[in-house]
């Protein structure tokens, strides 16, 4: 069954908040085989000019995972099929870098919704915020919910 168009422009309630610790920073840098020295060294992201260690680019695929996706799969009216869910895309606009200690929240919004070919094409946009509401990062992404008899 087609997702209801209806929820374009659904706004989820923002999320929790989430501590970004250097631990996590290093952990991920090195899950994505990435060794830049401002992901590790809090003196060499100063010299930088950051306030502590940096995370890599696509870091915030932790929040949106943990939080959008959740939003999302866990809303029963939307009807989403976490069996039949591919991710399609992803993106990040930056305001700034994600740093060690940033308290971060997500509130996902349902941008589009299409269907072609049998295939229901869900776009989101999550905005990343510190919790005093400073914009970090904007994260983008489409998924793809394949048709039941695919």
């Amino acid at each position: 069954m087609p997702l209801d168009a209806s929820f374009v422009g659904h706004t989820y309630p923002t999320s929790e908040i989430y501590e970004v610790g250097r631990a996590k920073i290093r952990e991920f840098a090195e899950s994505v085989g990435d060794d830049h020295p401002m992901y590790r060294d809090a003196a060499v992201a100063a010299a930088a000019g950051h306030p502590d260690v940096i995370a890599p680019p696509t870091f915030p695929i932790i929040l949106f995972s943990h939080y959008s996706m959740a939003d999302i799969v866990n809303d029963p009216k939307l009807g989403v099929d976490y069996g039949r869910l591919v991710h399609g895309d992803m993106g990040f606009q930056y305001a700034r870098p994600v740093h060690a200690g940033d308290r971060l929240t997500v509130t996902t919004h349902i941008a589009a919704i299409d269907t072609r070919m049998g295939n229901d094409f869900l776009s989101l946009r999550a905005e990343i915020d510190t919790e005093d509401g400073e914009r970090v990062v904007t994260a983008t992404a489409q998924l793809v919910i394949r048709a039941e008899d695919a």
